[in-house]
């Protein structure tokens, strides 16, 4: 419940999966983008998560691959929900780079760029049985969803 402590490497494989987007885009942010106005508790609870999230997923050996069983349907789960978040960012280098194309709904996912991977690393916590990255993830959600769906609105 509470997590062993040891190198991730399936958590590697999601940091990776999340950061190479991310490094791509700040070449490629959408015009008009600015976080000048951001909510500053929603942008402290984001920095904080990230933080914690980032930490979890790389320190807990729990989310390394074990005997197949129910529990790795979750991890199965979160990999398709990373999946989906690359298809999502491939979709939006290739469209104008528009603000409406940054904070996008992808299959119903509203805000996907900011849901996904808060989705994915929250199943990737039930596959490891870590409280810790619910807890994360939690505090993650609540702050970089709600700098997305901010800026969403503010957009109309």
């Amino acid at each position: 419940m509470f997590g062993h402590l040891g190198f991730s490497y399936i958590g590697l494989l999601f940091m990776v999966m999340l950061m190479i987007p991310n490094l791509i885009w700040i070449k490629k942010q959408p015009k008009g983008y600015s976080a000048e106005n951001e909510n500053k508790i929603l942008s402290v609870l984001e920095r904080v998560g990230e933080v914690f999230a980032t930490c979890c997923a790389l320190i807990f050996s729990d989310f390394n691959l074990q005997k197949f069983s129910k529990w790795t349907l979750w991890l199965a789960a979160a990999f398709i929900l990373m999946i989906m978040y690359e298809i999502w960012w491939v979709r939006y280098f290739k469209s104008e780079q528009k603000l409406t194309d940054f904070y996008s709904s992808f299959l119903g996912i509203p805000v996907a760029g900011a849901t996904l991977p808060v989705m994915a690393f929250f199943l990737l916590g039930i596959y490891g049985k870590v409280i810790w990255m619910f807890l994360a993830c939690i505090v993650l959600g609540i702050g970089h969803i709600g700098i997305h769906l901010q800026h969403r609105n503010e957009m109309n």
